[in-house]
C-alpha cells in the first residue's frame, strides 16, 4: 500500500512542516505580502486572522467592518479586513487571501504564559478549505492542494461570453 505522502504528491499536494508548541497548538511559518510570519493553525477558526497592531508590518490595506470577532476566551472584538492578499505557506501560494484583523493581545498573552512564542496570526479553516487540506498529525505535516480553489471566479473576457443572439 502507497504512503500517504506519495498518494498526495502524485494529486499534487505540497508539504509544509509543521511544529507543535507548548501549548500543543501546531505552528507553521507562512508569508503575508512577502512578510515573513509566525501562524497557529486553527481549523475551528472560520477566518484566518492577523493582528490589528500588524497593518504596517504585513503590508495590509485595512477596512473598516461591522462585524465583531469572537474567539479563544474573548467576545465583542471590533475587526477591520483586508482582501485580496498574497499569502505564501511553504511553495503553496495565493493571490486572494482575506484576513480578518483584530487585536489579539489575550492570544499572545495566553501563549507567553504558557511559555510559548507570541504569533503575528492564525490560519484557519478558510485557507485550508482553499487549500483542500490535509493534515497528518502523526508526522506534523499540513499538505496543500498546489492549485488553489478560489473563492472569486475569474471574469471571463469579452470573447469567452456567449451572447444571446
Amino acid at each position: 500500500m502507497p504512503s500517504l505522502k506519495k498518494v498526495l504528491r502524485k494529486k499534487k499536494y505540497i508539504k509544509i512542516k509543521l511544529a507543535r508548541i507548548a501549548t500543543n497548538h501546531l505552528e507553521l511559518k507562512a508569508k503575508i505580502n512577502g512578510v515573513k510570519g509566525r501562524f497557529i493553525l486553527d481549523t475551528g477558526a472560520s477566518n484566518s486572522c492577523v493582528g490589528v497592531d500588524l497593518i504596517a508590518h504585513f503590508k495590509l490595506h485595512a477596512e473598516e467592518t461591522e462585524t465583531k470577532a469572537a474567539g479563544a476566551g474573548a467576545t465583542d472584538m471590533e475587526t477591520q479586513k483586508s482582501t485580496d492578499n498574497t499569502l505564501q505557506i511553504g511553495k503553496w501560494k495565493t493571490y486572494e487571501s482575506h484576513l480578518v484583523l483584530f487585536d489579539m493581545t489575550h492570544v499572545n498573552t495566553a501563549l507567553t504564559q504558557h511559555h510559548a512564542k507570541e504569533i503575528h496570526g492564525i490560519i484557519g479553516a478558510d485557507i485550508l478549505e482553499m487549500g483542500s487540506a490535509i493534515i497528518d498529525y502523526k508526522t506534523l505535516v499540513l499538505y496543500l492542494k498546489k492549485e488553489p480553489l478560489f473563492k472569486k471566479k475569474r471574469l471571463r473576457t469579452e470573447d469567452e461570453m456567449e451572447l444571446p443572439f
